[in-house]
């Protein structure tokens, strides 16, 4: 199951927020080693920490994350550091990942902070790119690299370290739906905006309106062609299992029958709108819960 569905925020859950500040977990934080070579770099950061630079907020994302030195002994003058996006990097990066073809974020799709100064006597400070994914097409992917561009006074630069590969998974369902819920017996309501939210460019993520909003459908499926020829098939559906955990309640949930896609024939190959029309009513997904509760959500935009 993709945790990164909930990382950087409280819960997405609450998928009809639309600001929200975080830090990376342990992104704020930067702890240099008397081993570690002279030079500047990010915490956290670089191809190995690239899952950890997905963005997952919905709407406005500010990003917190560090800038630091890795000198065994805190620099006893300032430390500036110019951050800068580069674009390079991304095609060097679709060109070794072919997987997903991630784009550009535009310029006006983000703020990003380029001078960064580390005060005297400290190893770091921490500073912050916003993302408005409000400009941007939820069924594309795309990539923002920051790096450190240069520091002052002069200090060599991690290769790798030195860039953040902020990044939003795109999904052809992704977006904002109109979501109402039924619960048998009866616990309803109509009208709430929630948002399909992309784990990969084959599988979302959605809350339904089962014990306030707090678990997730998992849905997936296979796409073949693209345009107005693709088709969806092999739609498979789950609960969040961490969700079903966590949540506290006098007694543990059962899931007593398993979640369903109202309507969802397995031997058909579905156009976009037909399967659109299996998030709607009469459709939508349906599951069990503790013996007699049944929960049906559906979906349209």
């Amino acid at each position: 199951m993709k945790a990164k569905y909930i990382k950087r925020i409280m819960a997405l859950s609450i998928t009809a927020l639309l600001f929200s500040s975080c830090l990376k977990d342990p992104g704020h934080v930067f702890n240099p080693e008397a081993t570690s070579p002279n030079v500047a770099q990010f915490f956290n950061a670089g191809l190995g920490s690239f899952s950890s630079d997905a963005v997952t907020a919905p709407g406005l994302d500010t990003i917190t994350f560090a800038v630091g030195v890795t000198l065994s002994t805190p620099p006893t003058n300032p430390t500036t550091a110019t951050l800068a996006v580069d674009n390079s990097l991304l095609d060097a990066y679709n060109t070794a990942n072919p997987a997903i073809t991630y784009l550009p974020i535009p310029t006006a799709a983000y703020t990003l902070i380029t001078s960064v100064t580390i005060p005297a006597g400290k190893n770091s400070t921490t500073t912050t790119v916003i993302i408005d994914r409000n400009q941007l097409d939820p069924t594309l992917s795309y990539m923002l690299p920051v790096k450190i561009a240069s520091v002052s006074p002069n200090i060599p630069i991690s290769a790798n370290l030195g860039v953040h590969y902020f990044h939003i998974i795109g999904n052809d369902f992704a977006g904002s739906y109109t979501h109402d819920f039924t619960r048998i017996p009866a616990a309803n309501f109509t009208g709430h905006t929630d948002v399909f939210f992309p784990d990969s460019p084959t599988q979302f993520e959605v809350v339904g309106g089962y014990y306030s909003q707090t678990v997730r459908y998992v849905v997936s499926f296979t796409k073949t062609g693209t345009g107005s020829g693709a088709r969806y098939t092999n739609f498979q559906i789950s609960l969040n299992s961490d969700d079903v955990k966590n949540i506290l309640t006098p007694v543990p949930i059962a899931v007593t029958t398993a979640p369903v896609i109202l309507g969802y024939d397995s031997a058909h190959s579905y156009t976009f709108d037909e399967a659109l029309a299996l998030f709607a009513a009469p459709n939508g997904f349906q599951w069990g819960a503790n013996g007699t509760r049944i929960n049906t959500d559906t979906y349209h935009h």
